[in-house]
């Protein structure tokens, strides 16, 4: 039996006992991760992925950490005086040995998942929770999705807040939210006024 795994971006024919060098995974020698990505088992019954083959994983242990051979680089351009540049690159690798090819069930196993080593490196940032019965501060003219956010994220969910802020409050919220005249530019106090009522 076989499988055709996808990982850092290249796609891989594996059995079980092969040893890979692959793109660098967020995982330390001697974990076992699974690989979910799979497009492809073959063997007795051949099953092609649409991308990809639903329940199947590759499960593989984590030889070692290692950096693969210098890559050299040599721009010059012609014409072009003192114009050239050099550069050097060791890509990092992980050396894994493939255990084991499930055709069906991987999501029940609760082996980790193989995740490259960016992915995981910088989490998303958590949503701003809208709370209940606020309103839609996208009508205010100039106000999306992303302004919408940073106000949700300051505590301002209702027209009225807006409506009843001071002078000293607009010139507060656009220092803190870098908001460069905005709210007296669009109007949004006489705006939120009108939507309130």
């Amino acid at each position: 039996m076989f499988a055709v795994l996808k990982t850092g971006g290249k796609q891989y024919k594996v059995q079980s006992g092969d040893v890979l060098r692959i793109e660098k995974l967020a995982a330390d020698a001697g974990e076992t991760v699974q690989f979910n990505d799979v497009l492809m088992v073959g063997g007795d019954n051949t099953v092609i992925g649409a991308p990809f083959v639903d329940g199947a994983a590759v499960q593989a242990e984590v030889l070692d950490l290692i950096k693969d051979e210098k890559k050299i680089t040599f721009v010059k351009r012609r014409r072009k005086h003192s114009s050239q540049r050099t550069r050097g690159h060791r890509q990092q690798l992980t050396v894994v040995r493939i255990t084991e090819i499930l055709t069906a069930g991987a999501d029940a196993t609760g082996v980790k998942a193989a995740l490259g080593a960016r992915s995981v490196a910088a989490p998303a940032a958590a949503p701003v929770a809208v709370a209940a019965g606020a309103d839609d501060l996208k009508k205010l003219s100039g106000v999306g999705p992303a302004l919408e956010k940073k106000l949700l994220a300051a505590g301002v969910t209702s027209f009225a807040q807006i409506a009843s802020w001071t002078e000293a409050d607009i010139a507060e919220f656009d220092e803190k939210l870098s908001f460069k005249g905005r709210i007296q530019r669009e109007g949004w106090v006489d705006q939120a006024k009108e939507l309130a009522n």
